[in-house]
Order: structure tokens, then sequence, then C-alpha cells
């Protein structure tokens, strides 16, 4: 039964990585002198319908969103997006460019990102990582969820505060993840 209500009106944020490779480039590149390779993170954005449905097929979710993403990705969004972050820090500093940004953001429901992390095991001062904890500080989202892989693993780590009830939602996932790979591999296109 269909319970939902007719007028959710959702909006997602999606980062997108705008370098022409993603990884880690060599470190040799960017200490080049004069070097073409830029420090830092390239990163733009483009906001998305978030559509919250009951479909009988769970893939209908990632087809409708695979091609809506595509679609955007083809699109100069995110590097209009990455540009004009870049030109009002030039030109109108730090405050005036958080504030754009900071008033972008805090219009959409949830912020999503597909920057994978690092396929090779990183350290810090010599010490291996263990694993990757991601976190977002500032945004007004009630909810936020990073899933960030790192050497074939993820991590999600939810706010316990804001949400009453956060192993339910991570059994949800789960949950809903575990039906995605159900219809894939039942369709046989695993």
């Amino acid at each position: 039964m269909d319970n939902l209500p007719k007028k959710i009106h959702l909006r997602s944020t999606l980062l997108i990585n705008i370098r022409p490779s993603a990884g880690i480039q060599p470190l040799a590149d960017m200490m080049e002198k004069d070097g073409k390779a830029k420090w830092g993170n390239l990163i733009g954005y483009v906001l998305l319908p978030f559509t919250i449905a009951i479909r009988n097929d769970p893939l209908d979710y990632d087809r409708d969103a695979k091609a809506t993403i595509d679609r955007k990705k083809r699109s100069l969004e995110a590097i209009f997006t990455f540009s004009i972050a870049e030109l009002s820090l030039k030109l109108f500093g730090v405050k005036t460019a958080s504030a754009l940004s900071h008033r972008i953001l805090s219009r959409t429901t949830v912020c999503f990102s597909n920057l994978v992390g690092p396929l090779e095991e990183i350290g810090f001062y010599g010490h291996p990582m263990a694993f990757l904890a991601p976190s977002s500080y500032g945004l007004l989202h009630a909810l936020v969820i990073n899933f960030q892989s790192y050497t074939d693993n993820m991590t999600i780590s939810v706010d316990e505060g804001t949400i009453p009830n956060p192993d339910q939602l991570c059994d949800d996932i789960v949950e809903s993840l575990r039906l995605t790979k159900h219809a894939v591999v039942t369709k046989g296109l695993a």
C-alpha cells in the first residue's frame, strides 16, 4: 500500500570531482616547478531531484538515478558551480563565497558524493590508516550520512542526537542494498 505523501519535494546535492583523472596524483607531478598539476580539490556540484516512491523493482531507483546523474555530469553544471565558487572567492573574499555556498547547500535535503576514497592503503606520519571516517561540519541538514570507501571497506556514520534510532536506519540501508544486490543477481546482471 502506498501511504507516502503525494507532494514530497526533496532536492539533493551531488558533489562531483571535475578533475580529468580521478585518484591520487603522483606527488612529483604536483611539486614540479611550473607543473600543470594543481593542488587541492576541484569539486563542483549539481542539484538533483530526490524521489521517494514505492517501486516493484528495486533497480528502478538505480536506473532513474543513474540516467539523471549521467545527464547532469554531461552538462556543465558541476564545472559552472566550481567556477562560480572560485570566482566569488577571488572577487569578493571568503565571507561572500562561503555565504553563497551555504545558501545553496542549506536549501537541499540530502548531500551525496561520488568521490571515492583511495584505492591503495595510505598512512599518516608513518602509521597506516585502518579505516577512513569522513564527516561534515556546518551544514543545516538534519541527517548526514557519509559513505566513503577505503580499501574495499565502507564506513557509515550517523549523528545519534538527530536520528532517534540510528541502528534501524542502518538496518534499512543494509536491507535496501541487499534487495538491490538480490535483484542484480536474480536478473543475471552481475
